[in-house]
């Protein structure tokens, strides 16, 4: 509220600020030291105060105060001041303003701030309001940085990290992955299942249009996880949720194709679009993808389960050789062991009971079909690791984004692949029609709910280890995979009634002693990374879709 101004008998005004400054002969003060606002009554140091239009104005607001005009209060409002009404709430400022129109931290070099406001020098001007304008309502924006100057901003500041900081950054994001881990684990078994049933027992073996109908599903994963999104910040407003989500999404893009987390770096374009580099890596992503996952729809009907996942998940071997001259890993005695423990355990599992088949023409011809199939997922095991460390390296944000980011993007991510096989590799469908390879027929009845099922269980699963991949790493995240195949193993005993062989256990506890190996590994990795980072450039260590700033 404006400063009291007591009127004495004679009609003058008492201003002890005035009568200090008189007594005590202070030097003069500045805008950086003075708490008062001065501005509208600056003075030559005389007992009486300068008559100026600002004081002016301020007493014909305190009289139509006293005598209760409303009109000449609306009229003044209007006319002489500039309020900002979204600033009568700062929550309604952040959530309609952009965090571009917010001043910055520094002024520039034309600014009087620290210019003594009693220095006699400016008083002969017309700047009568050199100071800083009292205003319950506006909030002025300072003037542009000048390119001496850094440039910083509101949305992000620095911080140094501590040892406590480093250690719950990293469980928070272990914890997450931890879920992921699960629920992926989950799916994959379900949609294993479901696959061989459907193109075993049912006989729709479609391999190429169930590849893309279940590629095309990862489209649902970004609605769904707006969704979510929505209800966790139903009491913010849609227009507000939406900028905030949007800008989200941009800023990471451009995190992802500078591979940066200061994006005050790459001052020439600070915002320019990365759609097109989303849109070529989408591309060539998904390629890689439809190749490896196509081979693992061809064998499902050549092989065994077992032998379909136990090859396939050898992905974590070509996942870590391709990740170090890709993603600059370096070599590490312990994880080296530790894939090479478990595809060990991965052959123990799918060679070690096997034995020797009858001369029978059938026992041969299965045989013979099932090393084809063998050989055919062992193509797609060595794309599917490759599909990995390209995703890892130039489809996620760079080490050191908070995880909520991560998962966001991740899961939009996924959606772009799911889009890119709706609209375009839908084209070898007629082309395997025509030839007679694969003839083009959708299921329908009980075949087509079991397919449906198995739709969803890939999305659920793409989606989990896109998030699994992004907030660790490929080879972790395909070593986790390899504990699906013990899982597998138990569901096939449940469901055909044979129990499980000896190789099938041995070859399981390898699996999870390489991945218990693997993962303290891993999480020394991480803690080692967070520790070595002096200086934390995200804008906060919570960025959710809602409370993310963006400069």
């Amino acid at each position: 509220m404006p400063p009291r101004l007591n009127a004495g008998p004679d009609g003058t005004l008492n201003l002890p600020h005035l009568r200090r400054l008189e007594q005590f002969q202070n030097p003069p003060l500045s805008a950086t030291t003075c708490d008062s606002n001065i501005s509208d009554y600056i003075g030559s140091g005389a007992s009486s105060p300068a008559r100026t239009p600002g004081l002016d104005e301020r007493l014909a607001e305190f009289d139509a105060l006293r005598n209760g005009n409303d009109h000449y209060l609306e009229h003044d409002k209007d006319a002489d001041y500039d309020y900002d009404d979204d600033d009568d709430d700062d929550d309604d400022y952040q959530d309609n303003h952009d965090m571009d129109n917010r001043p910055p931290l520094l002024r520039n070099a034309h600014s009087r701030s620290g210019q003594p406001l009693l220095n006699p020098k400016v008083l002969d001007g017309d700047d009568d309001h050199r100071g800083r304008s009292y205003s319950t309502r506006s909030r002025g924006a300072s003037p542009l940085l000048t390119p001496s100057r850094p440039t910083f901003s509101r949305g992000s500041t620095m911080r140094n990290h501590s040892p406590s900081t480093v250690k719950a950054n990293a469980r928070r994001k272990y914890i997450y992955a931890a879920f992921f881990l699960v629920l992926s684990l989950v799916s994959f078994v379900i949609q294993t299942e479901l696959s061989a049933y459907i193109q075993q027992e049912l006989h729709w073996d479609k391999a190429y249009c169930m590849l893309y109908l279940t590629h095309g599903s990862w489209v649902i994963l970004w609605p769904i996880q707006l969704l979510i999104l929505r209800i966790n910040k139903r009491k913010t407003s849609w227009p507000s949720f939406w900028r905030r989500h949007r800008d989200l999404v941009h800023t990471t893009a451009i995190m992802v194709q500078k591979q940066d987390l200061d994006l005050s770096r790459h001052p020439a374009h600070p915002r320019s679009s990365p759609w097109f580099y989303l849109v070529r890596t989408t591309a060539f992503i998904t390629c890689a993808l439809t190749v490896g996952g196509l081979s693992w729809y061809v064998a499902v009907n050549m092989t065994t389960p077992s032998d379909l996942t136990a090859i396939y998940n050898c992905s974590a071997f070509f996942a870590y050789v391709f990740s170090v001259p890709l993603l600059k890993e370096p070599l590490r005695m312990d994880k080296s062991l530790a894939v090479l423990v478990a595809i060990a355990g991965v052959l123990v599992v799918a060679y070690g009971d096997s034995s020797p088949t009858d001369d029978d023409a059938a026992h041969k011809q299965a045989a013979g079909e099932r090393l084809t199939g063998n050989l055919v997922i062992g193509v797609g095991s060595v794309l599917y690791g490759l599909y990995e460390v390209l995703y890892k390296r130039y489809a996620c944000p760079p080490d050191g984004c908070s995880p909520g980011r991560g998962m966001v993007f991740a899961n939009t991510f996924g959606s772009c692949i799911g889009a890119f096989t709706l609209t375009v590799l839908w084209i070898p469908l007629p082309i395997l029609h025509w030839t007679g390879i694969e003839l083009f027929a959708l299921p329908t009845g009980y075949t087509a709910l079991m397919l449906f099922f198995s739709v969803v269980m890939n999305a659920t699963f793409a989606g989990s280890f896109l998030v699994l991949i992004s907030l660790t790493s490929p080879v972790l995240s395909s070593v986790a995979s390899l504990l699906t195949i013990f899982i597998v193993a138990v569901t096939d005993w449940f469901r055909t009634g044979e129990p499980l062989s000896a190789a099938a256990l041995i070859g399981g506890l390898m699996i999870m002693l390489a991945f218990g190996m693997l993962s303290w590994s891993t999480w020394r990795e991480m803690t080692e990374i967070e520790a070595a980072k002096a200086v934390d450039l995200t804008d906060s260590g919570e960025d959710s879709d809602s409370d993310e700033r963006v400069r």
